[in-house]
């Protein structure tokens, strides 16, 4: 007989991005199919093949995406992890933590530590952005009494200086909209970092720039890899020590 268990459920990334893409790429088609050609002066263009080519696009990016929402996350969830040379009495901050993917990651690798995730709960980041998902989901797993969660602006943390041995985010920082922003959360980051910590923060943009924050902050910030078989659009890491 089939288990009934519940499973979590940790989202899907950028949703209005996705129905975006797949909407664009339908509208797109339509306008092939309604305006196969135009006419400017005497010159004709044909518009169906363009609208098909840019059709075609437009789904893939959205099915990539998605694909990276129920596939490719876990596997850069566990590529992130597997950065930390784990003890399991580690004090652990997911900053941006959504419902929970990497908190509740490093909470499964923690025996007397304990895992804190903060986010400013953005529906447009990820579907069912709520603490409460959050919460449900590490009872699922089995690490409620090793989590806790709070509503907090990664560049106003408001956390004591070195709290933390371990830093994680994950596709996060680029949502700060402006450069100053970001490069305080960096500041943040290293702020409430150990001496001898790491930090490991990932995305697809603005990671030079995230590095030269850290480094100016005074941690040491190392670029890692940019993995474009399992994530979209592809996500590079930088290693961040105190």
């Amino acid at each position: 007989m089939a288990s009934t268990k519940e499973k979590p459920d940790y989202g899907v990334d950028a949703p209005f991005v996705i129905r975006n893409f797949f909407v664009g790429g339908m509208a797109l088609l339509l306008i092939g199919v309604l305006f196969p050609t135009i006419h400017v002066g005497s010159v004709t263009f044909a518009v169906r093949p363009m609208s098909r080519s840019m059709a075609a696009g437009f789904v893939i990016a959205g099915v990539l995406m998605l694909a990276y929402g129920k596939w490719g996350k876990y596997r850069h969830r566990d590529r992130i992890l597997s950065m930390i040379d784990w003890k399991g009495n580690e004090s652990v901050l997911d900053v941006g933590t959504g419902r929970g993917l990497l908190m509740i990651g490093a909470a499964k690798r923690l025996s007397s530590g304990r895992a804190v995730g903060i986010d400013i709960w953005n529906a447009a980041d990820l579907s069912g952005n709520r603490m409460e998902n959050t919460l449900h989901n590490a009872d699922l797993e089995g690490v409620r009494e090793k989590v806790e969660v709070r509503s907090k602006d990664a560049a106003n943390m408001r956390f004591p200086d070195c709290s933390f041995d371990v830093v994680l985010s994950n596709l996060c920082l680029h949502n700060i909209p402006t450069r100053e922003g970001r490069q305080k959360a960096c500041r943040e980051i290293v702020r409430v970092l150990k001496p001898g910590g790491t930090a490991i923060i990932s995305d697809f943009i603005g990671l030079g720039d995230y590095a030269r924050a850290f480094q100016a902050a005074g941690a040491k910030a190392e670029r890692i890899g940019l993995f474009i078989l399992d994530t979209f659009p592809p996500l590079g890491i930088v290693r961040v020590t105190k």
